[in-house]
């Protein structure tokens, strides 16, 4: 949780929290919600004790006298962790304190107590607590103690996208912020202040390949003890539980800065030194969370003489963490190569809020500024000094690196020319410096490691100008409309829409049962994944070859809640292992559909989904496209062998239709038929030749019906095809309308009927015109099918 007030510690933001975070969503970082904080209690003021004397009726109570700032007042106490001098705080008379009691006048043992001290559960500011909260010097005698400790607040839910490291701190968004609404940025106190003699420890590192920067530096004479309220609560608004003044300041800093620190307690470790090197065959290291971890060879750590002491970026081990008893501590904080760090805790199974930045990328100029930040804030508040000597190993700096950006290039890639001087402007404010002509040299600050191109700077230039002030206009294309392949996707998107599908977007992700769940043969493409290297789980082990799996897994999703008539669909990329760095990624459609066709009706229930729904929305596809196409059986894994059919396109198979295999559905929770296809979307995608346009003919049409005695193995698709051939070029339409079994045919025969419709250009057909095409047509489908025409 991201808390306003600490933001406009860096910036002067504006104190609407709706404001800011509708900045913060515009900035893309994503608020899921803002949390208004305001004060559990109301009429407490600081009071600084100024007498204690035992009480006159009771021996485990006594009676403080304390300075309100407006006078003086009273009061019965039952603690006792606080002497005259303490400052504290009071309730008054009329005082509400957490959980609603309101606080009143009262005679305890003969004497009147006017309000009552209180503790820090008693306002709401711990779950538990002993004795009465003693405050620290500097609460102003006589102030209302809510306002001392920064209520009201508000506290945003932020999402950082992967990409943006450096928005994983207070700084970072307050930079951001100050930015977007153009003003300055106040940069955190870095300052050490004063230092005492050198310090005694050292540092050695050994891999400076993964850990490019190491610093170190020595706080000393602390005294453990509980961090100042203020820090306690801003930690407990982050979700961070305090421990005490040295781990808290840490995390504190670690939080306002981004920058993850280390404190180890100096006496604990073997000769004072620290070594940063990889781990040896059979090390083992205990941290900070009880569990002793057996180390891999590639994990980094921070070590000493005398072995691990430190998973270097993830966690800390037991042997030399901070005790109540540490006064020597010795501060590292380091710049670790992400990609191990990453590695580290994912072998060990550890997240930690470190490792959580690491593994994106810290700034490599950020820890002097954080060591010198955490000393100085340790000194103040435990009462310690900083030693001299700060230690710095940077044998290879990280410098800021330049990206050109040629000036034509902003106003190619966002349509909307913004001008030199705002996009000049725009970077300047997010901290990069911008010089030259055509194109412009940007040099980008070690805080940005997602900026490493032209395209990165003009997001930048489009998130700081602001997404919403684009103009709402289609992109420019044949025509100045829409690109072919998007008016093609958008029709068949349109085409399963209004054929009662609904469109999912699933995982590129799937497990190994999954692909074996299809059933394809040995052989086939699909079932040679690409394994992802750092998968989540197993069951995401692998790039889909297919999309069906997912359109599965939604089926049974929806019929395990009760819905299982759905109709599915996605458009996505499926992978397949190439040659080169990047696998093969076309870009596939696919539908399945289970149930009943429609709702139950008065007259009965709908019929199950079957094969002839899947060659039905298909053909809603193709007339979305006016595409022609043939269909011809075929088996093709996972469709049923005898009702499933490949489509052609001008020859070319672009996809399979039909029912799946019944043991593949039952595979994946399926009780019902499932028709589905399964579509080269490229191939469906790329723009089709130039049409000409045909003049309709304004006279009527000659239709009538043929029927064919055929051997049962013969698809239709066949005899439509013979039909088409044979049928010259004045056929428009074909249609098969019956299908006969059994009477006189005889056994293993069928018959198919079928509906012509013939229509001439320019006159009205006649008998002696179409004689001689209806013989032509029988001896076609004799000769290509073995078809006898019946009836004639």
């Amino acid at each position: 949780m991201i808390s306003l007030r600490w933001l406009r510690e860096f910036a002067a933001l504006p104190d609407d929290a709706d404001e800011v975070a509708r900045a913060l969503s515009a900035l893309g970082h994503e608020v899921e919600g803002v949390r208004r904080v305001v004060a559990p209690f109301s009429g407490v003021v600081v009071a600084r004790v100024v007498e204690v004397r035992p009480h006159p009726r009771a021996d485990k109570l006594r009676l403080a006298r304390l300075d309100t700032g407006a006078g003086e007042q009273e009061v019965v106490c039952g603690a006792w962790n606080f002497e005259a001098g303490a400052i504290v705080p009071l309730s008054t008379v009329g005082a509400v304190l957490a959980g609603g009691l309101e606080v009143g006048e009262r005679e305890i043992r003969g004497v009147v107590s006017r309000g009552m001290i209180c503790s820090a559960a008693e306002l709401g500011l711990a779950e538990e607590s002993a004795g009465i909260l003693v405050l620290d010097e500097g609460y102003p005698i006589g102030a209302d103690f809510a306002s001392c400790l920064a209520f009201p607040d508000a506290l945003f839910e932020v999402t950082v996208t992967p990409n943006r490291p450096d928005a994983m701190s207070i700084f970072g968004l307050a930079r951001d912020l100050a930015a977007r609404f153009g003003v300055a940025l106040r940069a955190p106190e870095g300052e050490e202040g004063p230092t005492g003699a050198p310090t005694t420890g050292r540092a050695v590192v050994e891999d400076p390949e993964r850990c490019p920067r190491f610093t170190a530096r020595e706080v000393r004479g602390l005294t453990v003890g509980p961090s100042p309220l203020w820090m306690q609560l801003r930690l407990r608004h982050a979700g961070v539980r305090p421990i005490n003044n040295v781990v808290d300041v840490t995390n504190y800093v670690m939080l306002e800065l981004g920058q993850p620190i280390h404190a180890f307690d100096l006496d604990l470790i073997p000769a004072e030194t620290l070594v940063v090197r990889r781990a040896l065959p059979e090390e083992t290291l205990t941290t900070l969370d009880g569990v002793e971890r057996r180390l891999d060879p590639e994990d980094l750590l921070i070590a000493s003489p005398g072995g691990p002491l430190a998973l270097a970026g993830v966690m800390g081990g037991e042997s030399s963490e901070v005790r109540p008893q540490t006064s020597r501590v010795f501060l590292e904080v380091a710049h670790f190569a992400a990609a191990g760090i990453l590695l580290s805790g994912k072998r060990h199974g550890l997240r930690s809020e470190a490792g959580a930045r690491f593994e994106r990328g810290v700034d490599p100029a950020l820890p002097p500024l954080a060591s010198a930040r955490a000393a100085r804030l340790m000194a103040d508040l435990a009462g310690g000094e900083v030693a001299g000597g700060f230690i710095d190993l940077y044998p290879a700096p990280i410098e800021p690196w330049v990206v050109p950006l040629p000036r034509r290039e902003p106003g190619r890639l966002l349509g909307v020319e913004l001008g030199a001087r705002r996009i000049t402007g725009l970077l300047t404010r997010l901290g990069f410096r911008v010089t030259g002509g055509d194109p412009w040299q940007v040099t980008v600050p070690t805080y940005r490691p997602d900026v490493t191109r032209a395209a990165d700077l003009v997001e930048e230039i489009a998130r700081l100008h602001g997404y919403d002030e684009f103009p709402s206009r289609l992109p420019k294309g044949v025509g100045e409309g829409l690109p072919v392949e998007e008016q093609r996707r958008r029709r068949l998107r349109r085409a399963l829409v209004a054929a009662g599908c609904f469109e999912v977007l699933s995982f590129s992700f799937q497990g190994s049962d999954e692909v074996e769940a299809l059933g394809l043969p040995e052989g086939d493409r699909r079932r040679v994944p690409v394994r992802v290297r750092n998968p989540l789980s197993e069951e995401q082990a692998f790039l889909r070859t297919s999309l069906l799996p997912g359109l599965l897994g939604a089926l049974r999703a929806n019929a395990a809640r009760g819905r299982g008539d759905a109709a599915l669909f996605e458009m996505g990329r499926v992978f397949f292992p190439a040659a080169g760095e990047l696998p093969e990624q076309p870009s596939r459609l696919a539908f399945a559909a289970a149930g009943r066709r429609a709702e139950a009706r008065w007259e009965g229930e709908a019929p199950e989904r079957d094969a002839h729904d899947a060659v039905g929305l298909w053909e809603a596809l193709a007339a979305s496209l006016g595409v022609d196409y043939q269909l011809e059986q075929v088996v093709a894994a996972p469709f049923h062998p005898g009702r499933g059919g490949r489509v052609l396109v001008e020859g070319k198979a672009v996809g399979v239709v039909g029912e799946l295999h019944p043991a593949v559905a039952a595979r994946f929770g399926l009780t019902t038929r499932v028709a589905a296809g399964d579509f080269d979307l490229d191939a469906l995608l790329a723009p089709a030749g130039i049409r000409s346009f045909a003049v309709p003919s304004p006279y009527p049409p000659a239709v009538f019906d043929l029927a064919f005695d055929l051997a049962e193995e013969v698809p239709a698709a066949s005899l439509l095809e013979a039909v088409r051939g044979a049928a010259g070029p004045w056929l428009e339409r074909l249609e098969l309308f019956d299908l006969f079994r059994g009477g006189p045919l005889g056994e293993g025969r069928k018959s198919l009927a079928v509906r012509l419709t013939f229509r001439h250009p320019q006159r009205t057909l006649t008998d002696e015109d179409l004689v001689p095409v209806r013989a032509r047509i029988t001896d076609g489908v004799g000769a290509s099918v073995g078809g006898r025409l019946r009836g004639g």
